[in-house]
């Protein structure tokens, strides 16, 4: 009897895995969009080895830790038309949720150039024409119009997330910021002008962690 590798990666069932969070997480996706998670997850994981896009080395972690973990955030961005995800590093969430909403418009900015490649590579390869990378500091961007919403998943404190891209938000717009733990200190010392108005606890399917959204608005 032939014994199954340890270090061989059962695609299939990671797909059923995806399929089951996505259900849990009451999100309606179509075939194409789940072939597309699924095809950005090879992607992630094949680059990883070389490009060090995530810590998480392994494809079923990735899935829950990135993907689900991504997708947990999609309720609350169903009216958002053009996003700017902070720091988006191996695509997350920037790439799921250009995935999810083909017609809101998805920026990414990373200050790391092997991770903007990448990011521009699954651009290419998925035919995300709804995607824009941007290399470089957010501070220093510039685009024509203004960002609904801005996101951050791990990318900094509250402040500095806000203060670095506030001149990108349109007026009435939000930022959201994906944290694990409800961060009380950074919280208390968010500049004057800006307020977490709303906080959600996520419930991110196989994760057994806390995990939160903050929305984060202009004070009246």
């Amino acid at each position: 009897m032939h014994k199954k590798p340890k270090n061989l990666i059962d695609w299939d069932e990671i797909r059923v895995e995806l399929i089951d969070g996505i259900i849990a997480l009451n999100i309606r996706l179509t075939d194409d969009q789940v072939k597309k998670l699924m095809d950005y997850l090879v992607l992630l994981d094949k680059w990883n080895s070389t490009y060090n896009l995530t810590a998480v080395r392994n494809p079923q972690a990735m899935l829950t830790y990135h993907l689900l973990d991504s997708l947990a955030v999609v309720p609350y961005l169903q009216k958002t038309k053009n996003l700017l995800d902070v720091g988006s590093g191996g695509g997350l969430p920037g790439l799921v949720l250009a995935i999810v909403f083909p017609d809101m418009k998805v920026s990414m900015i990373d200050i790391v150039h092997k991770k903007t490649a990448f990011l521009n590579q699954v651009k290419i390869e998925l035919g995300l024409d709804n995607v824009t990378v941007y290399t470089g500091r957010v501070e220093e961007l510039e685009t024509e119009e203004p960002f609904d919403s801005i996101i951050s998943r791990a990318f900094a404190s509250l402040n500095d997330f806000v203060s670095l891209s506030s001149h990108l938000l349109s007026v009435n717009g939000l930022f959201y910021a994906m944290k694990g733990l409800i961060p009380e200190d950074e919280i208390s010392t968010l500049e004057s002008g800006w307020t977490v108005k709303r906080i959600e606890a996520l419930k991110v399917p196989q994760l057994d962690a806390q995990r939160h959204l903050l929305f984060i608005d202009k004070k009246e």
